[in-house]
């Protein structure tokens, strides 16, 4: 598969997550208007607070509409624009009184495929247990170790994680327990043939165990079993390595900007 083709899968995975795990917060706005897509919810993360081209056909007036809402909604947000494809929109953005976004403004989004079975096999941690959320407590055991392990403010996993998502086919959501206790967490998404690897975190005191590469690795092997021959997610700068390891390999590179 040719690597724009990919990046056109991670990028159709994210926001499909995106816009249905704000679904979770009474006050998120998803709007789609000429090729671009506006997500808002006044939560302290702006993964969920955002302005993403959605389709090739966007135009300059329909990013400066989504930025003019976001700037109506009065909390912070950033345009995500692909390092490429989306160059055309860098004058538009900054005409707008944007700039990129701190000392780290770049996401990369990784692909893996064909899915590597063999590597995934061979990730393991020891006595540690995986489990699917099938109810409400499961969830609320879920959104504590999200927080925990990303250190984010408690409104953020309960606005985009509950007992609604259980009723979407696409969604998975699953806790890593080690010794009894809930220490890792991970939400698949599946769009078409796609698996989407997200909100992999592992509590402070757990780290370095390899439970989150164990957790990415059941979140694929489920895909993989669903049908699924691609993987993606995003990753951090610092965790790169680790998903490497697992086959991804990044395909494209977002910039965040921001108003100063």
């Amino acid at each position: 598969m040719p690597s724009d083709e990919r990046a056109a899968l991670e990028h159709e995975n994210w926001i499909a997550y995106l816009t249905g795990v704000v679904s979770c917060a009474s006050r998120a706005a998803v709007t789609r208007v000429g090729g671009v897509v506006t997500i808002l919810t006044g939560l302290p993360f702006d993964w969920f607070n955002q302005v993403l081209i959605e389709q090739n056909d966007a135009t300059p007036a329909s990013l400066l509409a989504g930025v003019a809402q976001a700037r109506e909604r009065g909390n912070a947000f950033v345009v995500r624009l692909r390092r490429g494809t989306d160059d055309r929109f860098i004058s538009t953005v900054i005409d707008a009184g944007l700039a990129p976004a701190g000392q780290s403004p770049t996401t990369p989004g990784m692909v893996a495929f064909p899915i590597d079975g063999d590597a995934i096999a061979k990730i393991a941690a020891p006595e540690y247990e995986i489990r699917r959320v099938t109810d409400a407590a499961g969830i609320d055991v879920h959104r504590r170790v999200v927080t925990a392990g990303f250190g984010s403010a408690p409104a953020v996993a309960r606005r985009s994680a509950c007992p609604l998502l259980l009723d979407r086919p696409e969604c998975l959501v699953y806790v890593g327990y080690a010794d009894g206790e809930p220490i890792a967490s991970g939400l698949g998404w599946r769009t078409g043939r796609t698996i989407g690897v997200y909100s992999i975190a592992t509590i402070p005191s757990a780290r370095r165990r390899g439970y989150g590469a164990a957790m990415t690795a059941r979140v694929v092997t489920d895909g993989l079993a669903a049908g699924c021959t691609s993987a993606v997610l995003q990753a951090s700068e610092q965790g790169r390595p680790i998903y490497e390891r697992l086959g991804f390999r990044a395909v494209v590179s977002y910039v965040a900007y921001a108003g100063a």
